[in-house]
């Protein structure tokens, strides 16, 4: 036999010099949880080892994670029911807790990349990413409270928003405010394909943000079309955003290869929380090695065409990787 593939795989020296796919940390971003008050670090029941944190606490995560060559985080706030009304209008009151938090991590880590979430359902007693009127979502009403979110959060400094909603034309809307308020130099990483998935249950746990009627159906994708996500690449690319996303990313590993192929823009995938807590779940029951399949996990997607992981994982792969330089 001419070939034997399996000489490239003898040793550990060998099957690393023919390695093709490596995920470092500087392909990660750490989804991160943020409490008002201070003082206050609560473990998320559905996803082990992750924590809400009061900005005091998060500085401190932060700090870790930057020592440990972690230093992109997606930052979401946990909003208390009293502050939730039909139009989020505390999404974008200067002196809310979020955006007065954003300011204060920015200024005590400027090198840190700070990502932040425009959507409404953090701030809605609805649960839903845009207006709800008649039981319907209103698309065009709702880019009105997005811009006002977005613009709230660029003036904090931050360098990146991340518009989740999928109302239709709001990365142009997000785009032509930011522009126009002098934040050029603010990207914008679109939720691109965000389906609507059943992988977000964790998620919704954390912030207590799940809707409240119905579900998100008619502005999430379905989990069983493919090329649609083309046309949404093709729209997000055309309105101006720095950085297409598909989310979730282990069931959608198709989807993040097609936007690959086919935009010359960085293509981000979101590593949700149902994918966390599965392995997580897993490994506490002996059903399958916790560490190996978080590291084949984030392999896949990297190999995918994932430009950007956004994982609950990074700072315990960030952990692993330095133990190994040790």
């Amino acid at each position: 036999m001419l070939r034997r593939p399996r000489r490239n795989r003898n040793s550990p020296t060998i099957r690393n010099l023919t390695q093709e796919t490596l995920v470092t940390t500087r392909d990660l971003v750490f989804p991160l949880f943020l409490l008002e008050g201070s003082g206050n670090r609560s473990e998320v029941s559905s996803m082990p080892g992750i924590f809400r944190f009061s900005l005091d606490q998060m500085l401190t995560e932060i700090e870790q994670c930057m020592s440990l060559g972690v230093k992109s985080f997606d930052i979401f706030p946990v909003v208390e029911e009293s502050y939730k009304d039909k139009m989020a209008t505390n999404s974008y009151q200067k002196d809310f807790f979020y955006l007065k938090s954003l300011a204060a991590i920015k200024k005590e880590f400027p090198e840190a990349h700070i990502i932040t979430d425009v959507a409404m359902d953090p701030y809605s007693v609805d649960g839903h990413d845009g207006i709800v009127q008649d039981g319907k979502i209103l698309n065009d009403e709702t880019l009105e409270v997005l811009g006002k979110m977005a613009l709230a959060q660029a003036e904090t400094g931050v360098d990146m928003i991340g518009p989740s909603d999928m109302m239709d034309g709001r990365v142009a809307y997000l785009r032509k405010v930011l522009d126009e308020n002098g934040f050029t130099e603010v990207g914008i990483m679109s939720y691109t394909a965000k389906y609507a998935s059943a992988f977000y249950g964790p998620f919704r746990d954390a912030l207590d943000s799940a809707p409240k009627f119905g579900d998100k159906k008619t502005y999430q994708m379905n989990p069983a079309n493919r090329r649609e996500a083309l046309i949404e690449g093709q729209l997000d690319f055309e309105e101006g955003a720095d950085v297409l996303m598909v989310k979730p990313a282990l069931a959608y590993l198709d989807i993040i290869s097609d936007l690959k192929e086919t935009y010359p823009l960085p293509i981000a995938a979101y590593n949700v929380s149902g994918e966390y807590a599965m392995i997580k779940a897993a490994g506490e029951r002996g059903w399958l090695d916790p560490k190996r399949s978080m590291e084949e996990s984030l392999t896949a997607i990297k190999r995918a065409g994932a430009d950007i992981i956004l994982t609950y994982f990074a700072k315990e792969y960030a952990l692993i990787l330095k133990n190994r330089q040790i």
